[in-house]
């Protein structure tokens, strides 16, 4: 298999000398930058879980004459968990959507003092830092320094942070992911939003005390960039304890206690791009580029039905040699929107990359399903000491490369063991109610939370044998040919927003994007190069498995083989429906 790139970066030209590495040399353009102040307010505006104390050591060459934390002006953790208590639920999952600005998590009156001890310093550098030091001081200086949110999730697991303010480093990482998914990213989103385009510098911080930091100017030539050309995401992948074996061996990953489950190749609100100015690399959240350019990269009909969001997802599942996922099941719109306060709900697709011989999918109910007994023995399974007898009551169906399983929402379903999944789906992804997880626990030794009763709420019992046959399976209908290639509709089902087409190629197929984002994946052959009729961009080489982004604002663009002599190349593309 052609080599799998796991750190692609963007080359953004004529800015190399708007980059710095390391503490030393920041401190110094930071000095530069302040000139010949008599006193000089540097604010460095931080994302939470941002090492705090690594910056205030790492800057001390800016000798400041005073140091806010700014987070000491915040509330104390009672008083921030009374306000938050409401959005974070009991739940040890799901919270509710929260709507907060930094300024609801401070406390006026420290605010106002630590305020004045700024006001209070005559002369030289005063060094303001911390999520919401913003609020602080409008400062000289204007610093923003952010980090991935997979790095973040590193930082939770490793008990190095726990969330903003909470003290609770030790705490279930899936209650810590639950308050930052819900309030805390975000909170920090929105203060983003609001500051990132007028900060002097952005700062680098996914790396411990190996920080990157480039001009305000320079990073967003590199967002405009990134609008105007096909690209990828970095991918990052994770163990889990159904995880399989495909991953390790053709991505050349690293071999893990526990094998890769997850392969996140496609998730805009998760995944990160790297930059390169010159000698210096910067990685940022990707959606940043989807909050600062969104009529670009999605186009304004995207933009205007979901805002400055990314609506679709791509992602891997991997049970090649190993289990299957739990039996599950995804929220309704209506349900999604009242009990977690989200605009839509994950309707998916299971894309078919590679399977072994037996491998199976369970999807749909069977046609002599009673609701009754099947809740009875999901409830009977989840107290212990029974095992849900998963083939009573849900179709399996066997699963082969290239076939495509529809799962809208409410539709009960399940990868199973031999199957490498290509899934694409709507982008609110934690929203999977379990059903039945086969006796088994998490990696973290305790039971994988099981949602019944938001399950049962959402189950489409109508969505049996007969239905799931005729609209979720082998719906591949011929749309276009020409020389060389073939168009093909995969899906998906009417219920959901996205469409999927598949093309099948040994000459250059005409693409174009319609005013819309599309994301694509090179699921046959082993490199394809994307292409501009115009020369609009430079050639742009995919491999196999990877998946790509080409923003609205490329209009046409094509896709060939790199080698049409070793056969058929394929891409499967999924874009919002008009």
């Amino acid at each position: 298999m052609a080599f799998y790139e796991q750190k692609p970066v963007i080359a953004i030209e004529g800015w190399r000398q708007e980059a710095w590495a390391g503490y030393g040399a920041i401190a110094d353009r930071l000095a530069s930058h302040a000139g010949q102040r008599t006193k000089t307010i540097v604010v460095v505006e931080c994302y939470p879980a941002v090492r705090i104390e690594e910056i205030v050591s790492g800057l001390s060459g800016l000798r400041p004459a005073l140091v806010v934390r700014a987070e000491e002006a915040a509330l104390d953790a009672d008083r921030l968990q009374k306000l938050l208590g409401r959005y974070l639920t009991e739940d040890r999952v799901f919270g509710f959507k929260a709507p907060f600005t930094i300024d609801e998590f401070y406390d006026a009156e420290r605010l106002a003092a630590a305020r004045r001890q700024v006001e209070e310093v005559p002369e030289g550098v005063v060094l303001v830092v911390g999520f919401g030091a913003s609020l602080v001081a409008e400062g000289d200086v204007l610093v923003y320094a952010d980090l991935a949110r997979w790095e973040i999730q590193q930082r939770y697991r490793s008990k190095e942070f726990g969330n903003w303010r909470a003290d609770n480093e030790d705490e279930d990482i899936l209650r810590k992911y639950k308050r930052g998914f819900f309030v805390e990213w975000r909170t920090a989103d929105r203060l983003k939003r609001a500051l990132l385009e007028r900060a002097d510098y952005y700062l680098d911080t996914n790396r411990q005390d190996d920080p990157r930091m480039v001009t305000g100017a320079a990073l967003f030539a590199g967002i405009r960039e990134t609008v105007r050309r096909p690209f990828r995401l970095v991918p990052y992948f994770d163990p889990g304890v159904w995880g399989g074996t495909w991953l390790e061996e053709n991505i050349g990953l690293e071999p893990k206690g526990n094998p890769y489950a997850w392969g996140f190749d496609g998730v805009p609100e998760e995944n990160s791009l790297i930059y390169r100015y010159g000698g210096v690399q910067i990685e940022m959240p990707s959606l940043n580029v989807v909050f600062f350019e969104p009529k670009a990269l999605l186009g304004e009909r995207v933009y205007a039905r979901f805002g400055a969001e990314f609506p679709i997802r791509f992602d891997f599942l991997d049970t090649i040699g190993g289990q299957n996922l739990s039996l599950q099941v995804h929220p309704l719109t209506d349900y999604i929107q009242q009990h977690f306060g989200m605009s839509y709900t994950q309707d998916e697709s299971y894309y078919i990359l590679e399977a072994k011989e037996g491998g199976t999918v369970y999807l749909g109910l069977r046609e002599d399903v009673d609701p009754e007994t099947m809740m009875a023995d999901l409830r009977r399974a989840q107290d212990g000491g029974f095992s849900f007898p998963a083939d009573r009551h849900v179709n399996l169906f066997p699963a082969r490369k290239h076939d495509h399983f529809l799962i809208p929402a409410g539709t009960v379903h399940c990868s199973c063991t031999d199957t490498m999944v290509l899934e694409i789906s709507a982008t609110p992804y934690i929203f999977t109610f379990k059903l039945w997880d086969w006796d088994r626990l998490g990696l973290d030794g305790k039971p994988r939370p099981v949602h019944l009763e938001h399950g049962f709420r959402n189950i489409q019992w109508d969505r049996r044998t007969a239905w799931v046959e005729e609209n979720l399976m082998d719906r591949v209908e011929p749309v276009a040919e020409g020389e060389g290639w073939s168009e093909e509709r995969t899906g998906m089902h009417e219920l959901q927003f996205i469409e999927t087409r598949r093309h099948w190629f040994t000459d250059a197929v005409p693409h174009h994007t319609n005013g819309g984002v599309q994301m694509l994946n090179l699921v046959e052959g082993e490199e394809a190069i994307v292409e501009s009729p115009t020369g609009a961009f430079e050639p742009f080489v995919v491999r196999y498995a990877e998946t790509f982004i080409v923003p609205a604002a490329v209009g046409a663009y094509t896709i060939r083989s790199a080698d049409p002599s070793k056969g058929r190349s394929a891409t499967i593309k999924a874009y919002v429906r008009g």
